[in-house]
């Protein structure tokens, strides 16, 4: 064993002694202490938000001014279930044990399959005491809807507009796109209740994988590694099994993966010089090989279809549109790109149009049923901006609350640099900075629909598309993390033990 305290001697060599010891940095020191202040105080003010939303809507709820929320700000009820959640925190030790060790060292696609199916059984296993379909069965659900499409769903589209006050909530608040999906499955003769949990659990458990890759793309491999174990063990995953939001969640992870594929270089880190606006490179350079080009245009051209898809699934999705917007402002692809990503952007919208829907009736629709059914009386806005972000806070847990001050500090000094053309301090944080944009383009899209008063309760279904991508912000933690991981998987097993969703 060689001790480096102190210079050592040989018989017939003369060594120079070693020189004086590295002064401490105490600029060093003060930002670890910095940061260790502000993971202090974003974890008090995640506790804190909380515990406001949920005793502000006790007292408001006691006096008769939320009829509609038994256990406000959730549209839910309470209860304590222990037992029947053991599986559940078995599969939760086992996980924080062994994702870790797997983000590591699996290869990257078998990792990609691990984060997909890891994902759909934590969420699986968390809705079994509930019943898997019984979320689905409802008759204020989709299913429920069914009948009114028939056999003729063209007829049925072209009068959605002008009778869907006779629809299901779900049906009525929604534009027809998710209910026409749920036809095909019957038309195709899949017609159980299952079959439609499948399809959302395992569409939105895929969405563990397609963040991945983004940040893959966008970061780096450390990076997206980083994220996997708490992509898998969200919060978020409550609710994948079984709103039909899970499916949306899916659709819109994949269009901002592919069109991150289609604007980058296939890279295991990108570049981390800071060359004008432009992060990663165009997909393409001079002198690539044509099936490249052909491979970014055909992958911008998939991810515009299933964006220009998002605005007929949900109308509260059109904020999710700053993702890709963040993805295009970071890499700058080239103008083919662009065009195949508007072309395939035309599609659904330009389908639903000729089919004879029009989306602005829709909306106009939509507004009019929740005004008829008292929505603005027994949801009121001012609570509901606050209540809506305690609900926010449990979907994300403590683990990416820690870590958004760095995470979103980290953007600013890309942002700034984006601004003047000019390559930022700290080069080697690029890819930090890049996840702080894509999770501040989530943020911003979550909080522009509780501003607008469009989301007023219910958002932990309405707000999964938007919160799964604030789970990257966690890769800034040190692996392996357990703790934290922990805590994540805690937050899910304690909701789901206090909270009966309807869900």
């Amino acid at each position: 064993m060689i001790s480096f305290s102190a210079p050592v001697r040989s018989p017939g060599r003369r060594r120079r002694p070693a020189g004086p010891p590295a002064e401490p940095d105490p600029a060093a020191g003060r930002l670890g202490e910095d940061a260790g202040r502000h993971t202090r105080t974003a974890l008090a003010a995640w506790i804190g938000i909380i515990l406001a939303g949920f005793a502000v809507g006790a007292v408001l709820r006691s006096a008769g001014h939320l009829p509609v929320d038994r256990f406000p700000p959730l549209h839910a009820a309470p209860r304590l279930l222990l037992g029947p959640l053991l599986p559940a925190a078995a599969l939760a030790l086992a996980a924080v044990a062994v994702l870790p060790v797997a983000a590591r060292r699996l290869p990257w696609a078998v990792l990609l399959i691990v984060a997909w199916l890891g994902s759909v059984l934590w969420a699986v296993v968390l809705q079994l005491p509930d019943g898997l379909a019984r979320p689905l069965t409802a008759p204020t659900e989709y299913l429920a809807g069914l009948p009114a499409v028939g056999d003729d769903p063209l007829r049925w589209l072209r009068g959605f507009a002008r009778n869907m006050q006779a629809y299901p909530t779900h049906v009525k608040g929604h534009p027809p796109l998710p209910t026409l999906i749920l036809w095909a499955l019957r038309y195709a003769g899949l017609r159980d209740a299952g079959w439609a949990a499948a399809l959302v659990i395992g569409v939105g458990g895929s969405a563990s994988a397609a963040i991945a890759v983004t940040v893959r793309r966008l970061a780096g491999a450390e990076a997206a590694r980083r994220a996997v174990p708490f992509l898998v063990l969200a919060p978020t995953a409550l609710w994948v099994a079984t709103s039909v939001d899970a499916l949306f969640l899916g659709v819109a992870a994949w269009a901002v993966a592919l069109i991150t594929m289609a604007a980058t270089r296939p890279a295991e880190q990108p570049a981390t010089r800071f060359a004008g606006p432009s992060v990663t490179g165009p997909a393409e350079r001079p002198g690539a090989r044509p099936a490249g080009w052909f491979r970014a245009v055909g992958g911008a051209f998939a991810g515009g279809l299933l964006l220009g898809a998002l605005p007929y699934l949900s109308y509260g999705l059109l904020p999710v549109f700053a993702l890709p917007l963040a993805v295009l402002v970071l890499t700058r692809p080239r103008r083919a790109v662009l065009g195949a990503l508007a072309g395939g952007l035309v599609v659904v919208p330009a389908a639903f149009t000729l089919a004879g829907f029009d989306w602005f009736a829709g909306v106009a629709g939509t507004h009019a049923a929740w005004a008829a059914g008292g929505g603005a009386r027994a949801r009121p806005y001012a609570y509901f901006l606050l209540g809506d972000l305690s609900v926010l806070a449990l979907l994300i847990g403590p683990a990416t609350a820690m870590a958004l001050p760095t995470v979103l500090g980290r953007a600013v000094p890309l942002a700034r640099a984006m601004v003047r053309r000019a390559a930022p301090a700290g080069g080697g944080r690029l890819g930090g900075g890049r996840l702080g944009v894509l999770v501040a383009a989530a943020l911003i899209g979550m909080v522009a629909l509780d501003v607008s008063g469009v989301t007023r309760g219910e958002v932990e279904r309405i707000w999964i598309p938007y919160a799964a991508w604030a789970a990257v912000a966690c890769a800034v933690h040190r692996p392996p993390a357990r703790t934290l991981l922990l805590a994540q998987a805690v937050t899910a097993l304690t909701i789901e033990a206090l909270v009966r969703s309807p869900w």
